[in-house]
């Protein structure tokens, strides 16, 4: 399983593993694949801050990135 560190940007996690932004979009963070985005809020937005933001459990949001073979560090 690949790791992903909480804490790290959206924008760092996206560079580094490109396919957790159509996890992120399927679980609702619509705007993730708008053009410019991990550019200006991906750059400090982190995943949690972003799941406050849009009311999504990070419990929902784990069980979405261990099904696609990560595991969340920092939660």
């Amino acid at each position: 399983m690949k790791e992903i560190d909480l804490n790290q940007s959206v924008q760092q996690m996206v560079t580094t593993y490109p396919e957790t932004a159509q996890i992120m979009y399927e679980l609702g963070f619509k705007s993730i694949l708008e053009p410019g985005m991990l550019k200006t809020a991906g750059r400090y937005m982190t995943l949690v801050k972003g799941a406050k933001m849009k009311k999504i459990p990070m419990e929902t949001i784990k069980a979405a990135f261990a099904a696609n073979g990560f595991i969340l560090k920092g939660a």
